[in-house]
């Protein structure tokens, strides 16, 4: 079990399911990114301000494994868990149905930052890593 560290509740939207009247999996990566940046802002942390000073943190590699089909309406958390591993910033990102806390979605996404252009590390984020 991942040491979360951050989590956000969220609610399906209708556009987001398919004809199946499931979410489209492409949706289950816009969620783990509206968490990430949720977090960074909660730490005082603006991907816009990073941005114009030259850093930017950018994904290097995302793995899903989607468990259970979200529907519309439904409700979920989406929670995190953050580790560094050399230059890389590793989010365990795992999405639970509620109020059932059944497992929809576990990913591991991978970031680097670039400074300048130049892969590089990062204060900002270093100072989030538990």
């Amino acid at each position: 079990m991942a040491n979360y560290i951050f989590s956000l509740e969220m609610e399906v939207r209708d556009y987001e399911c398919d004809l199946q009247g499931i979410v489209n999996n492409a949706n289950y990566q816009h969620y783990t990114e509206h968490t990430r940046h949720e977090f960074l802002r909660a730490h005082g942390v603006s991907f816009a301000e990073l941005h114009t000073r030259g850093i930017d943190a950018v994904v290097a590699r995302m793995q899903l494994q989607f468990k259970t089909p979200l529907r519309s309406a439904d409700r979920f958390v989406s929670r995190l868990a953050l580790r560094k591993e050399g230059i890389k910033y590793v989010f365990q990102q795992d999405i639970f149905r509620l109020p059932d806390e059944r497992p929809v979605l576990k990913s591991t996404v991978e970031a680097v930052c670039l400074v300048d252009g130049k892969l590089s590390d990062c204060e900002e984020l270093n100072r989030l890593v538990p």
